[in-house]
């Protein structure tokens, strides 16, 4: 149990800190570790010792996905610790550029974000086989062909490629019409 609960924070963790947009902090001063709910504690509790030195947006990501972790069904559950340990196993490289990509992602204006969205869904809807195909068809397109693949589809009308960005990674400021 305690190794399951241990993951489960882990998760939860993993879920906020990548997944999850960021909140705003209802509290500046944060909430000391014995103003959490049991049910809180219980899932937190690998934060237990270091709760109190945590930054308050910190807690609060961290209670967030505790009360969303609350409300998940056991196959939910076990569906989010399968994808938390595939997350585990990637290498650190990978994980950094999953995490630039989700902050971008983020910053995208949210028309922007809808329509990448609308696209993930249908991709998930078609057939494994057919994922598959498109999967490999991408593998093989050039930087330009993927540009003009998205533009035909209307997912990033108007990104710029990765080293034309600001190193910062903001999106640089373009009117809107």
């Amino acid at each position: 149990m305690s190794n399951r609960l241990t993951i489960g924070s882990w998760l939860v963790l993993l879920v906020v800190s990548v997944a999850l947009p960021a909140w705003a902090q209802s509290d500046p001063s944060g909430v000391p570790w014995d103003g959490l709910t049991p049910q809180e504690q219980a899932v937190l509790k690998p934060f237990a010792e270091s709760w109190n030195q945590l930054e308050p947006g910190k807690q609060e990501r961290l209670r967030r996905g505790a009360a969303r972790w609350s409300t998940m069904n056991p196959e939910e559950r076990r569906e989010a610790r399968e994808k938390f340990q595939r997350w585990r196993n990637l290498p650190p490289e990978q994980r950094e550029r999953i995490r630039q990509r989700f902050q971008r992602f983020r910053q995208m204006p949210a028309e922007e974000r809808e329509a990448v969205q609308r696209a993930r869904q249908r991709f998930r809807d078609l057939p494994p086989e057919q994922r598959q195909e498109l999967r490999e068809r991408w593998r093989n397109m050039s930087p330009e062909e993927r540009r003009q693949f998205r533009r035909e589809r209307g997912l990033s009308p108007q990104v710029k490629p990765d080293h034309q960005r600001p190193r910062d990674g903001r999106r640089p400021h373009r009117p809107r019409p």
